[in-house]
């Protein structure tokens, strides 16, 4: 390939580069994004807003109870609810534990005994204690809420309906 060329080629690539830029600049001149008035998702173990709503307030003292939902809870759905806990659990008889405990039977047993699998001096703290309904709802909608100091990150399940799919799911393992 002759220079003259190569000319073409680079002119080509630094002009597609400046109406790239350009375009860019003008963009943000034409639209201008606005803050949200709350935010729309707050990760696990940030401060709440300053300014809750009642909403806010309300979820900020626990969750609804689980009781009157797993009356009408379907296993099969908090199976595919539960799709998202496969990263850190199994859900197989005797199946390994990975980064958490296996939970096969995980209802019928002691909170922080799950044999093979180290748990937090957090959920040490609680080893005598079963899990029950309410215990796995306030688990399940936010761990750090019912165990402080807890290893796991999980941010939580906040609709009422999905927690009450997945207890059924997990009471479902026997």
């Amino acid at each position: 390939m002759s220079s003259f060329e190569w000319n073409k080629v680079i002119a080509s690539v630094l002009t597609a580069m400046i109406v790239a830029m350009v375009s860019g600049i003008l963009a943000g001149k034409l639209v201008s994004p606005t803050e949200p008035a709350k935010p729309a998702f707050l990760p696990a173990g940030s401060p709440a807003p300053a300014s809750p709503s009642g909403a806010q307030q309300a979820a900020a003292a626990g969750p609804e109870p689980i009781g009157p939902l797993l009356a009408k809870a379907d296993p099969k759905k908090g199976e595919r609810i539960a799709k998202v806990c496969t990263a850190c659990h199994t859900f197989e008889k005797g199946g390994p534990n990975k980064i958490g405990p296996n939970l096969w039977g995980v209802t019928e047993e002691n909170m922080g005994a799950v044999p093979g699998f180290q748990f937090s001096a957090a959920m040490e703290a609680h080893k005598g204690e079963k899990w029950d309904p309410d215990k796995l709802n306030q688990w399940l909608w936010k761990p750090q809420s019912l165990i402080k100091g807890t290893k796991m990150t999980f941010a939580g399940l906040p609709k009422a309906e999905d927690r009450a799919n997945v207890i059924a799911y997990l009471e479902s393992l026997k």
